[in-house]
């Protein structure tokens, strides 16, 4: 067995906590050893009677940070299931410790509360505000020093859409690409001024509900998108004061404009995406379109720089349930203050749009009775309505969720297996393992569910972690 590096020796005379370790990962000689112990010292765990394979054992510990491995039959270990950083010492796990009391093994072990004495108090670990505001200027500073340059892909396609397009053919296009959203070029200007995105024919085919029970695909092709941004500009009653509407100004940005930027670009304009545009001409004329970034990619950057430093940034190793991101069920986490929003698959199409557009929300988790997770309704699930032009033949108060959701899924044969597209994370998962599954490609939300019965308990964005580690 290989020795392990020495760290700082515990002060004499220092208050102890005990702190309960537990190894679920089988073996028949486990030990503890870490940076309390200065990496020379292996305390035997014992094993829990009753279960199989599980070991633990008491230690006592100063407040603060503390790292540790496992030793199990003369093999160093880690338990992957706990917070954990890659450095010199190799893969050790880590512990913040800031309580009474601490019990190393998450919800695990509170399933076993039949070999205890009695329950096991919640543990709540935090850190300070000087930490919390550490990690957040070293994001920044990460952010403000790397350009969206480096987040240009070495090939691939971006597709951009004429103004002069009908919406029909537009809805069509956005399907067979199988893509939520695309810049809108003025071809006659020769100039990119928007982005025409699923929420878009959201409000497009309430509107055209209002005025029909059917939808027809004619009333899609008097539609132009230029008529159509127009038109929406009069709704949002944004004009100049003389009644003539004025467009939004197309958010863009440049590929040596730095991240940190664009975040807050997609942040306070609340878009999911930003079209890198270049041009060399001093007059921004013949302007190229490089790249849609958005904070997927650049949380991917993140992650990817300090994924081999994550003990400078000391908030990813908290459990997402105890920062104030995300929307939470009552009395489960700290929320934003808005509401939790979810639907039952019975519920009629045209309550899940309203609810989209309402509550300016990006997606609907879909529960049963018992509010375990069955599916999600996103507004980029809109475009499934241009399958063999659906939406020329549908009632919108009359198509329920769960057929909506059919729809371009038939390969699915139950929800079981369409369950799988949602992405999944439990309120006990670290900011880093939040992160590290945020910054999947296609991924925008995680919702937070509890462990075995899928109870939905939360949700939270790409746009909530950005706004918390922004502060």
């Amino acid at each position: 067995m290989d020795s392990m590096p020495e760290a700082a020796a515990v002060v004499p005379g220092a208050v102890l906590i005990p702190v309960r370790f537990v190894w679920r990962h089988g073996g028949s000689r486990v030990y503890l050893c870490g940076s309390f112990t200065q990496w020379s010292q292996l305390v035997p765990m014992l094993p829990v009677e009753g279960s199989d394979n599980v070991f633990q054992t008491v230690y006592g510990l100063m407040p603060g940070y503390h790292q540790y491995k496992f030793c199990v039959d003369e093999q160093w270990r880690n338990d992957e299931s706990q917070p954990y950083v890659t450095g010199e010492y190799g893969v050790v796990n880590t512990l913040l410790l800031a309580t009474d009391y601490m019990d190393v093994d998450n919800e695990a072990f509170r399933r076993m509360a039949r070999v205890t004495d009695g329950p096991l108090p919640e543990v709540v670990p935090s850190v300070s505000e000087a930490d919390l505001q550490a990690s957040r200027q070293r994001i920044s500073v990460f952010l403000s020093t790397h350009t969206v340059y480096e987040l240009l892909p070495e090939s691939g396609k971006v597709f951009a859409l004429d103004v002069d397009l009908p919406v029909k053919q537009a809805f069509h296009m956005l399907h067979e690409q199988g893509i939520p959203m695309a810049p809108l070029c003025d071809f006659a200007r020769g100039q990119f001024v928007g982005v025409l995105s699923a929420l878009d024919f959201i409000l497009i085919l309430r509107e055209l509900g209002s005025h029909a029970s059917n939808l027809t695909e004619e009333e899609l092709e008097t539609h132009t998108i230029s008529a159509w941004k127009e038109g929406k500009a009069y709704l949002n009653r944004q004009n100049d004061g003389r009644g003539r509407a004025f467009p939004r100004h197309l958010i863009h940005a440049g590929p040596y404009d730095n991240m940190k930027d664009v975040a807050l670009k997609i942040l306070q304009n609340e878009v999911a995406t930003v079209p890198i545009i270049y041009s060399s001409s001093e007059d921004g004329s013949f302007p190229q379109l490089l790249h849609l970034a958005s904070l997927s990619g650049i949380l991917k950057c993140i992650c990817r720089y300090f994924r081999h430093n994550a003990s400078s940034l000391p908030i990813l190793q908290l459990p997402i349930c105890t920062i104030p991101v995300g929307t939470w069920a009552p009395k489960i986490g700290e929320s934003n203050r808005r509401p939790l929003a979810t639907l039952r698959p019975s519920a009629s199409l045209s309550s899940a749009l309203n609810l989209l557009v309402q509550a300016q929300v990006s997606s609907i988790p879909i529960v049963d009775d018992n509010d375990s997770l069955l599916d999600i309704y996103c507004r980029s699930d809109i475009t499934a309505l241009a399958k063999d032009r659906a939406y020329t033949h549908i009632n919108l108060d009359e198509m329920t969720i769960h057929q909506a959701l059919q729809l371009g899924q038939d390969s699915y044969s139950s929800y079981e297996l369409r369950s799988q597209r949602c992405q999944m994370c439990l309120r006990t998962d670290s900011v880093h393992k939040v992160m590290e599954r945020l910054a999947n490609p296609g991924v925008r939300r995680l919702v937070i569910v509890e462990a075995g019965s899928k109870r939905v308990e939360g949700i939270v964005s790409l746009g909530d972690i950005f706004k918390f580690l922004l502060g």
